[in-house]
């Protein structure tokens, strides 16, 4: 399955603006997407650990982990938004 994946804010400055990728079988959530990118090693690694505070939207509605994926759907990524 295929989806598009988009990188915003400091997760861009890390991976750039976005890629479209062919997931695996069993990944078929944001939060397995998550994981799998991490698992590819750096830069990923570092932009996406679990242990940073991330955002995440499934086709540009706010999301847990939990959300299901589908084929053509767009997964974002990108850290809490802050004021000032």
């Amino acid at each position: 399955m295929q989806i598009n994946l988009k990188y915003f804010a400091s997760v861009r400055e890390a991976l750039g603006g976005g890629e479209t990728v062919s997931l695996p079988a069993g990944v078929a959530t944001v939060g397995a997407v998550r994981a799998w990118l991490i698992a590819r090693g750096e830069p990923w690694a570092s932009a996406l650990s679990e242990g940073r505070a991330l955002r995440m939207a499934c086709n540009q509605r706010m999301c847990e982990a939990e959300a299901p994926v589908s084929a053509g759907d767009e997964v974002a990524f990108f850290p809490p938004v802050t004021g000032g």
